[in-house]
């Protein structure tokens, strides 16, 4: 057998296997293409005319909605209606400046787009909520200034004289129980204590000229001495107590020694 004849068959064979191998594999990369690109096409029309579906309305058909705000509930629903639109779900909230009944917000915003007999939310005011001012007499500042800003109260502190102890409240106003619209002030006077009185000089006067003055400053007369004394100093005070020049609150008590021809009270 010629050997070069034999390896040029081979050759043949060989280059003939690997065509038909390329071709082969062309063909399924075509089909894996045409596969895919049909997958593709047949994905988007279901998303684009099932699943998330454009509404076809011409852009004349659509509707602007106008804006709303700051008047009342039947003035907008007025309002909608020229527009092709109809009144929505509506909800309330409170509002320390806007009247009740005024419109405060709307859903679709002024100025959106939307189809025919669509419909816009409201969000109406009810007006300031209101409150009783609660009764914080007597309570001490402290408390009574807790009390009120929890209550959504705006608090103005006064300072007053006052037979009320000390640091506690003396009286608000308005006065408590009193309904106002949140928020609100009130002003509310606590106690300094009973005014400071400088107790007089009140040796040498007469017993009845000093239980006048004693009286004038809103001092009290309290326990009266008698004190046995020769002389000219019979029914003079010959001393006090507190003594003179001490400050002392107003409605304290103030005893005095009294001169007298003998051991007895009056």
């Amino acid at each position: 057998m010629n050997l070069g004849r034999l390896m040029r068959r081979r050759r043949a064979s060989a280059a003939g296997t690997r065509r038909r191998y390329l071709r082969d594999y062309g063909r399924i990369i075509l089909l894996v293409l045409a596969i895919l690109g049909l997958g593709s096409g047949g994905g988007y029309l279901y998303a684009t005319q099932i699943v998330f579906r454009v509404s076809q309305s011409p852009e004349s058909d659509l509707r602007e909605v106008p804006d709303v705000r700051g008047v009342s509930a039947l003035d907008a629903e007025t309002f909608l209606r020229d527009q092709g639109l109809e009144l929505g779900a509506i909800d309330s909230i409170s509002h320390p400046d806007v009247r009740r009944g005024t419109v405060l917000g709307q859903t679709p915003l002024p100025g959106q787009l939307a189809l025919p007999a669509g419909q816009v939310g409201l969000t109406l005011s009810l007006g300031a909520e209101r409150r009783p001012i609660p009764d914080v007499t007597r309570l001490r500042a402290d408390q009574a200034l807790t009390l009120l800003e929890t209550g959504g109260f705006e608090v103005t502190i006064d300072s007053v004289e006052s037979d009320v102890t000390e640091g506690r409240i003396v009286s608000t106003f308005p006065e408590g129980g009193v309904v106002l619209p949140i928020p609100a002030r009130v002003l509310v006077s606590v106690s300094l204590g009973p005014p400071m009185v400088t107790m007089p000089i009140l040796a040498g006067m007469r017993e009845e000229v000093a239980r006048v003055l004693l009286d004038s400053l809103g001092l009290v007369l309290g326990e009266v001495e008698a004190r046995f004394r020769f002389g000219f100093n019979q029914g003079e005070v010959l001393e006090h107590f507190p003594p003179a020049d001490s400050l002392i609150h107003a409605g304290t008590e103030v005893r005095l020694v009294i001169g007298r021809r003998g051991f007895f009270r009056e």
